[in-house]
C-alpha cells in the first residue's frame, strides 16, 4: 500500500469540542485556555476565557500538539510512562513544545485519532476535565448522528 487514508477533525467538530470544553470550564469556575487540533497537531480552534493567563494559551496548544504527536496518548498518561526514566523525561523536557502533564486528551472516532484537545489554566486534573468534556462532546455528537466520520 502506497497511500493511506484517515479521518481528521473538521473545524465544525473542533467547535463542538471547544464549546463543550468552555461549558465545563464555566462549571468548574476557572479561567482556561482551550485548544483543539487535528490529528497532526495543527490548531483548528482556540479560546482564551476572560481572565485566563496569557502564557497558558501556548501551554494548551502544546498539550493538544503533544497528544497528536504521540499518537493519541493523553498527556497525563504520557508523563506516567516516562516518569521513572530520568534520561527520557529530561530529554523530552528539552523538546520545546512537548507537554508531559495533565490536560491534553485525544479525540477518537472508532478508536482512531482524529484530533486532540488541550486545556490550561487550572490544576492538571481540572485541565483534563475541561479537555475531556470537549473530546467527549465530539463522540456524543457522532453517536447522535450529527455527522459521520
Amino acid at each position: 500500500m502506497l497511500v493511506r487514508t484517515h479521518h481528521d477533525l473538521t473545524y465544525a467538530g473542533a467547535r463542538v469540542a471547544l464549546d463543550a470544553a468552555l461549558v465545563r470550564a464555566g462549571e468548574i469556575g476557572g479561567a482556561f485556555n482551550i485548544a483543539v487540533s487535528d490529528s497532526t497537531g495543527g490548531l483548528l480552534a482556540f479560546a482564551r476565557m476572560d481572565g485566563a493567563f496569557a502564557i497558558s494559551g501556548a501551554i494548551a496548544q502544546d498539550k493538544a500538539w503533544t497528544v497528536a504527536g504521540f499518537n493519541g496518548i493523553p498527556t497525563d498518561e504520557f508523563y506516567e510512562a516516562i516518569s521513572s526514566e530520568d534520561a527520557v523525561r529530561e530529554g523530552i523536557a528539552q523538546r520545546g513544545r512537548v507537554a508531559a502533564f495533565g490536560g491534553g486528551v485525544p479525540v477518537l472516532v472508532d478508536g482512531a485519532l482524529v484530533g486532540a484537545v488541550g486545556a490550561s489554566g487550572g490544576s492538571a486534573e481540572q485541565d483534563k476535565q475541561v479537555a475531556t468534556a470537549g473530546a467527549d462532546a465530539v463522540a456524543a455528537a457522532l453517536t447522535h448522528g450529527e455527522d459521520t466520520p
